[in-house]
């Protein structure tokens, strides 16, 4: 039991450390805009993302999180690195740059799968 909240913590810091750490250079960051439109992206998308990230790590940093609101931050952490990766590759910018998307989508996936391990009845059918 304590290696695998070891595990999860470790995921989920990780996770969420990006995740802020993203969300603070889109918010301050003035380069970020131009990195949006390399990327087709409208500045108003940035200031949106920067809002969800925000949120979806707060909800899986906090404890009383409720299991639905949880797996919503998932599923969107989901989404925002698998459209991040397509986004990058459909602009011409390295293979590489996929690795830190790659890697940080199997945080999320050993994040979740370790926090239902830790709360099997939270498990949303």
């Amino acid at each position: 039991m304590k290696k695998d909240k070891i595990i999860y913590w470790t995921a989920t810091l990780i996770l969420t450390g990006v995740m802020l750490w993203s969300a603070f250079n889109f918010a301050f960051n003035p380069e970020m805009k131009h990195a949006f439109a390399h990327l087709g992206l409208p500045n108003w998308f940035r200031i949106e993302l920067t809002t969800a990230k925000l949120l979806g790590s707060l909800a899986l940093l906090l404890p009383f999180t409720p299991p639905k609101l949880r797996e919503f931050a998932y599923f969107g952490f989901g989404i925002t690195l698998i459209s991040a990766a397509i986004a990058h590759l459909s602009s011409g910018d390295s293979v590489l740059l996929e690795i830190g998307h790659t890697s940080f989508f199997v945080s999320l996936v050993v994040s979740y799968v370790y926090y239902h391990k830790l709360h099997p009845a939270t498990a949303v059918a």
